[in-house]
């Protein structure tokens, strides 16, 4: 079906033509650091410089390997056929938090570090997130995280001719609601560690109903790799869902 839609956005250099959402991952990495330093500045940080840097290394590594992997299983057929340019070029935010996770929980027991240390990544995350998805809108049906086909007045036309759910529009509401949230929550007094939980919950549930929009692939039981990242971070914060369950409803 012809398209009038002017995505994928691309600039031209050199002759070549590039996708902008390259400059915006990149603009999403900067400003996100330079947003966790400023907020630190602000803070009496209980951890070291030094064991916060092995912490983001924890992070940076665990994510590196969780997006491409849980990326990979989003089609599971490529599993079959796997090569490094497919892995280099799939990735997903929902694996790199997740494994992101495991591998900063890894590096604390490595370095002797038992406090909770997310709370001050949050805003940062949220931060990154949104500049990272208007790259991601940018490329319209290029990147994988478009709509399937709509009749609500909320579809658009991403390049294919057909009208379909922003999923990125979607998300970029969501993240300034999560981002509002955690501003009104700032001077709460609340358990070290509780802020970077409820993120974790949030986003995951988002991800976990949005992808019923999305043309995805079953992994399992009818449900993707971003299904399945996100049952399992609730079966991992099960005692913080069950606490907070408590607190509103007794």
């Amino acid at each position: 079906m012809q398209s009038h839609a002017p995505f994928p956005f691309k600039f031209e250099l050199f002759g070549q033509h590039y996708h902008y959402h390259y400059l915006f991952e990149t603009l999403a990495f900067i400003v996100g650091i330079r947003v966790y330093y400023y907020l630190k500045k602000g803070i009496v940080d209980p951890i070291s410089d030094e064991n916060r840097l092995w912490i983001l290394l924890g992070a940076m590594l665990g994510a590196l390997i969780g997006s491409r992997v849980v990326a990979v299983l989003e089609t599971p057929e490529v599993v079959h056929h796997l090569t490094f340019a497919v892995l280099y070029q799939s990735k997903t935010i929902i694996g790199g938090l997740l494994v992101g996770l495991f591998g900063v929980e890894l590096v604390k027991k490595m370095i002797g570090v038992t406090i909770a240390s997310g709370d001050i990544y949050v805003i940062p995350i949220l931060v990154a997130l949104f500049i990272g998805r208007i790259g991601c809108f940018s490329m319209g049906i290029d990147e994988p995280t478009y709509g399937i086909p709509t009749s609500s007045f909320l579809g658009m036309d991403l390049g294919d001719g057909l009208m379909r759910h922003p999923i990125m529009l979607y998300e970029m509401v969501f993240l300034i609601a999560l981002f509002l949230l955690f501003r009104a929550l700032k001077n709460k007094n609340l358990i070290n560690g509780d802020r970077f939980k409820l993120f974790m919950l949030l986003y995951f549930l988002f991800r976990f109903l949005i992808e019923f929009l999305k043309p995805y692939q079953s992994l399992f039981l009818n449900l993707s790799s971003i299904h399945w990242s996100a049952i399992f971070i609730f079966i991992y914060y099960y005692k913080f869902i069950i606490r907070i369950f408590k607190r509103v409803f007794t």
